[in-house]
């Protein structure tokens, strides 16, 4: 009963500190003025697109593809600094047959795929976007 208390007491303070920042950052927004948001879309330089757009993107709001199993993907860049695109899956490509979030280790795709031929990192900024892609030469 002593150690509930004494958790108690320890929790309290934390939650009310993070009650109180929520509050003062909800009410900070509710002055803000609202940003206008793009309704067209984004894609990289250099990949055809089916709807024409009036305004090419720049390379800051480039939208990243989203890559899940079963897709199909080829390198257009080089080992080093790869820059994969989905395709259709055929000869010459790579099959994503797993995802791994929140992580840099390619060395997971052994245990967790064995039957991969090789792998994809992508390393963010912020660690919680970090993936790694399992892949399997078609």
């Amino acid at each position: 009963m002593i150690v509930g208390l004494v958790v108690l007491l320890l929790l309290c303070p934390c939650l009310g500190l993070v009650g109180w920042a929520a509050w003062r950052i909800a009410d900070s927004d509710s002055d803000a003025t609202p940003l206008p948001s793009a309704s067209a879309p984004v894609f990289p330089p250099g990949l055809p697109s089916d709807a024409p757009s009036s305004v090419a993107p720049s390379p800051d709001e480039e939208e990243e593809e989203e890559f899940a199993k079963g897709d199909c993907v080829v390198n257009d860049g080089s080992e080093d600094d790869a820059e994969l695109r989905k395709v259709p899956c055929g000869p010459n490509t790579y099959q994503v047959l797993l995802r791994i979030p929140a992580t840099t280790d390619g060395d997971r795709c052994e245990t967790l795929a064995p039957q991969a031929t090789a792998n994809y990192v992508h390393d963010n900024s912020i660690d919680l976007f970090d993936y790694v892609l399992c892949l399997k030469k078609q």
